[in-house]
C-alpha cells in the first residue's frame, strides 16, 4: 500500500503561498494552493472547475464552489463553502482575469483549462522547490480533511460533514485521509 501523502502544517501552507507571490503568476497559484488546501480539491477538479462553478447569479465569486458532478471523482459533485481566504484570492483572480462568467478557473499559458497531471507536475515542482518531502498533490487535499476533521467539535459537525465536503461515498475512505494526532492522543489519555 503506498505511503499517503504528508498533511502539513499551518506554517509550511503560509510557506507555499509566501513562495508563489514572486511567481510569474502569483495569483492564479494563490487559488491553486487554496483549492486544494482550504477547500479540499482533487486535482482534477481544480483543472475542471469553471467559473460556473464558483460564481453567483450577479456574477460575483459566491459563498460556496458548486463542484460538478462532471469533474467530480465517481460523480460525486458537492457544494463546498468557500474559506475566506480562498474567496479573497478568487475574487482578485477574478479580477484579474476580465471578471469572466464562464470557462477555466485556473487556466494554462494558453488560457485553457489545465490537465489534472500539469496540476500534479505544479506541486511537485512547488514542494520540490520548498524541500517538502512526502509530498504530493493530495497533501492539500489530505491538510483539509484532517483539519476539518480535527475542528469538528468547535464546529458541532459530525465525521458525516467531512465526509460529503471531501466527496466520499464511504465514510470508511475519509477515515483512511484523516492522520491521527500523537499529542491530542495523550491528552486524551490524562483525561480518562
Amino acid at each position: 500500500m503506498p505511503t499517503p501523502a504528508r498533511v502539513l502544517e499551518a506554517a509550511d501552507v503560509r510557506r507555499l503561498l509566501q513562495h508563489v507571490r514572486a511567481n510569474r503568476y502569483a495569483k492564479r497559484d494563490t487559488v491553486l494552493i487554496l483549492l486544494s488546501f482550504k477547500a479540499g480539491l482533487r486535482a482534477g477538479e481544480i483543472a475542471g472547475l469553471s467559473w460556473t462553478m464558483v460564481l453567483g447569479p450577479s456574477g460575483k465569486v459566491d459563498t460556496h464552489i458548486a463542484v460538478a458532478a462532471s469533474i467530480a471523482k465517481k460523480g460525486s459533485g458537492r457544494r463546498i463553502p468557500i474559506n475566506p481566504d480562498l474567496h479573497r484570492a478568487l475574487v482578485a483572480w477574478h479580477r484579474s482575469c476580465g471578471s469572466p462568467r464562464d470557462g477555466p478557473v485556473i487556466l494554462s499559458e494558453r488560457g485553457r483549462h489545465m490537465h489534472p497531471r500539469s496540476i500534479v507536475n505544479w506541486f511537485a515542482g512547488l514542494y520540490q522547490a520548498l524541500s517538502l518531502d512526502g509530498c504530493s498533490s493530495h497533501s492539500g487535499r489530505r491538510t483539509f480533511i484532517t483539519r476539518t476533521a480535527r475542528l469538528l467539535s468547535q464546529a458541532g459537525g459530525s465525521l458525516r460533514d467531512v465526509q460529503e465536503l471531501a466527496g466520499h461515498r464511504s465514510l470508511t475512505t475519509t477515515e483512511r485521509y484523516i492522520e491521527g494526532d500523537r499529542d491530542a492522543q495523550r491528552a486524551l489519555v490524562r483525561l480518562v
